[in-house]
């Protein structure tokens, strides 16, 4: 270890680096099976890149698949780091202090999946250029998806700067200065609402999509952003627990269970009012909705997705709201779980495949995911696991260290 008075930006990306890819055995081979993943997915890419969009699943038709459906639940996920954020930083809230370091990591991992299956959505980089600031043809601001990627980097800057700042300072064994980064938390709660706002309107402003074009989405999207999203963050948080020597209190997993809760709740209840709204006055702008829930002229490929769906939901809102085990992390981890997969299939396939189906001119085309389609999201999935343990990694063990420092010298 070198004199800590010396250290310098340079030696402390060498330290995480290190602390970030130190550990047993049991952690390397996780780190491999992540790596060989992502392998099999740069593989995949491969082929979709020589081969075009042919070798996927989507059509003229369906032209959006499983790349968009998991860039929707994800970019929840990112912007459910503030219910965390919020607590800790605004509110002063001690107990959420000691993990807003990991929802931020998680929201950073979740932001490059998006950006990453943006990319492969489009295709190749012949078409990617376009959303380029200067170089392609941006459209802005004209352009929902251009004001998406704006916002989306923009919220992956704040959310890397700002725990960036803390912990180079924790790193040096000081406090961070607030006026320094108090600044920016502000912003990134603004941020946070914004992008999964603005990833609603890239669907709710389509008026011949009908089973998009609802004033109820926008909100929607941020229910069940802040119920999956704290569900994932508390996942990671169990794993930590579970794996690790950082000091996890109980009572952060009841605050947590409070906030998806009340989200969970919300979300469910949007969800029926807006399934009361397509078949109490069944129209001809309910056919999508038909197609999704009971199958529309013998396609119904999407009916069990669903239905499965829905279940999870309601099984992981009940699992949460009513605990008889007080916070057991099995338990949780059961609830979290059934409400993460809940809300992923019904925002993911749920959501974006129905939109297509019927086609304006009444066209019925199922979509299903093909070989290469999956291989790349697991790939895209394993990068923002590898991204999130890599940076949680030292984080927790920069904090640690804090920590126990402050500690000692209150002592004396």
């Amino acid at each position: 270890m070198r004199n800590p008075h010396r250290k310098g930006f340079a030696a402390f990306i060498s330290d995480c680096s290190t602390w970030a890819l130190t550990g047993g055995t049991s952690y390397k081979i996780y780190l491999l099976a992540l790596l060989a993943m992502i392998g099999t997915g740069v593989w995949a890419y491969s082929t979709q890149f020589r081969e075009g969009l042919i070798v996927t699943g989507m059509s003229n038709i369906v032209s959006w698949g499983l790349y968009i459906s998991n860039f929707t639940f994800f970019v929840g996920v990112a912007a459910a780091a503030v219910m965390l954020i919020l607590p800790a930083y605004i509110f002063k809230d001690q107990d959420f202090h000691e993990v807003v370091i990991i929802g931020e990591c998680v929201a950073v991992g979740a932001l490059v999946m998006c950006l990453l299956f943006i990319t492969v959505d489009m295709g190749g980089p012949h078409r990617l250029w376009h959303i380029i600031p200067g170089i392609g043809l941006f459209n802005w601001p004209s352009s929902i998806l251009t004001w998406d990627v704006l916002v989306l980097n923009g919220y992956l800057a704040l959310n890397s700067l700002v725990p960036l700042y803390i912990l180079y300072c924790n790193y040096h064994n000081r406090k961070p200065v607030d006026w320094k980064y108090r600044p920016f938390v502000f912003l990134s709660i603004f941020w946070a609402v914004s992008i999964h706002m603005v990833t609603a309107f890239l669907y709710e402003g389509l008026p011949a999509r009908p089973f998009w074009n609802n004033p109820l989405l926008g909100p929607r999207f941020l229910a069940s952003a802040f119920a999956a999203g704290p569900a994932v963050i508390m996942m990671v948080i169990i794993a930590i627990k579970e794996t690790t020597t950082y000091p996890i209190d109980p009572i952060i997993f009841k605050k947590l269970k409070r906030i998806i809760v009340v989200a969970a709740v919300i979300n469910l209840l949007m969800l029926f009012s807006e399934v009361f709204k397509e078949f109490y006055t069944f129209t001809h702008h309910s056919m999508s909705a038909q197609y999704l829930f009971f199958g529309l002229d013998g396609h119904n490929a999407l009916v069990p997705w669903i239905w499965t769906a829905i279940s999870l939901n309601i099984l992981g809102t009940l699992l949460f709201a009513f605990d008889p085990t007080k916070c057991n992390t099995k338990y949780l981890m059961t609830a979290a779980i059934s409400l993460f997969t809940g809300i992923w299939i019904e925002k993911g396939f749920g959501l974006i495949v129905p939109g297509f189906v019927p086609s304006p001119i009444g066209e019925v085309v199922d979509y299903v995911a093909t070989k290469i389609e999956i291989l790349i999201t697991l790939g895209i999935l394993a990068t923002g696991m590898l991204i999130v343990t890599l940076l949680t990694k030292p984080a927790l063990h920069i904090l640690s260290r804090f920590k126990d420092t402050q500690f000692t010298q209150k002592r004396h």
